[in-house]
């Protein structure tokens, strides 16, 4: 018996987020994922008129590859995955990892490596075709969450789930401001940092991209940014859990950085130039996530966060930085983390994590379930 909700799923992935259109190539690309959903995805693909194809990914046999890969060989892969990657019109694709850690021993300069030379195809994927990208809901997940796989399971429903067709409309009266705003200054313990976000473009994510969703976001103009960040929320980069990332920035560029990995921190921001540059300001309002599981899909999400982001920036919102990392760090700012301010121009707009501006009021947690 199929669960109703993985249908659902599938019929809101295929319909809205990707919006498959007839004769459409659809590649389901799935990571240690349960057979339903893509079973389901298949089926969806199919009544809206699309050719569905499937690849089907083993986080161990990456692993193994990614021992001892070479720049010939991945220059192999690149060059056959570019051409493959240019037929397909929408990419769904869902991870379903079981163990986080699983690249953590990975020498660093195959990581960077694969980062480099595969870096083209991650690019033409989001600059040039409809995509969406989800987790699914395993025991892996529900342990990094403490919850039960049958509580957990729920959640990820819930937070999926919820009206994103709502939130759409509920991100217009933030997109509206963002679109006015020059200088935007972010404050909370351990960190005040300013920046402009004047004349890039803005973008609200709202089930079309990221399953679960909930964000609006920019970059920052390239050189703009001066100040201290200190994140408070864990990331996991490349099998390694970074904690306490701290960046000190000025003119743009990072210039000095602390945390629980030094030496993989070094490594990161030493992949090329860009790293060391902000690609992405974004601000999270999913009602249902309310505190970190470790997996950044939902982490990026959570209502009352940030995310600040050394790498590459978005075609649609970006600030020209180019880059092979795009990491997601996160700062809660919600009174359980801490607290912390966002103001836009010199005027309070968030608060605690709560919106006070009258036109940001539907944002806020109540106003979204």
């Amino acid at each position: 018996m199929i669960d109703p909700r993985l249908t659902q799923l599938a019929k809101n992935l295929v319909n809205y987020s990707v919006a498959v259109k007839k004769g459409d190539n659809v590649m389901i690309s799935a990571s240690e994922t349960e057979t339903p959903l893509v079973l389901e995805l298949i089926k969806e693909v199919y009544k809206a008129g699309g050719h569905p194809f499937v690849e089907i990914v083993d986080a161990k046999i990456s692993r193994q590859l990614a021992m001892e890969t070479s720049a010939e060989r991945l220059e192999f892969i690149v060059k056959h995955e570019l051409e493959k990657i240019k037929g397909i019109q929408c990419f769904i694709g869902i991870r379903g990892g079981k163990n986080s850690f699983e690249m953590s021993d990975v020498p660093n300069e195959k990581k960077e490596l694969i980062m480099k030379i595969t870096d083209p195809i991650q690019r033409w994927r989001v600059d040039k075709t409809r995509w969406v990208v989800l987790r699914y809901p395993n025991e892996s997940m529900s342990q990094l969450a403490s919850m039960s796989t049958e509580k957990f399971t729920d959640y990820y429903f819930n937070v999926c789930g919820l009206d994103y067709k709502k939130m759409a409309k509920a991100m217009d009266g933030l997109v509206g401001l963002m679109k006015k705003t020059d200088k935007v200054r972010i404050v909370s313990p351990g960190t005040d940092i300013t920046f402009s976000i004047k004349g890039v473009g803005i973008e609200k994510c709202s089930g079309l991209r990221n399953i679960p969703d909930g964000e609006v976001f920019t970059a920052p103009v390239k050189n703009s940014v001066n100040g201290v960040i200190q994140y408070n929320c864990p990331s996991i980069h490349n099998g390694i859990k970074h904690e306490n990332v701290c960046l000190v920035i000025k003119d743009g560029k990072i210039v000095e950085f602390t945390g629980s990995h030094p030496e993989q921190l070094k490594s990161i921001f030493d992949t090329d130039e860009g790293a060391k540059y902000i690609g992405e300001f974004a601000i999270g309002v999913n009602p249902y996530i309310n505190e970190p599981i470790g997996d950044i899909l939902f982490d990026e999400k959570i209502t009352g966060s940030l995310h600040f982001t050394p790498g590459a920036s978005y075609e649609d919102a970006g600030n020209g930085n180019k880059s092979a990392i795009h990491w997601d760090l996160v700062l809660i700012q919600t009174p359980e983390f801490g607290g912390g301010q966002i103001y836009f121009d010199d005027v309070l707009i968030r608060d605690n994590g709560r919106f006070l501006i009258k036109e940001l009021f539907p944002l806020n947690p109540e106003n979204l379930k």
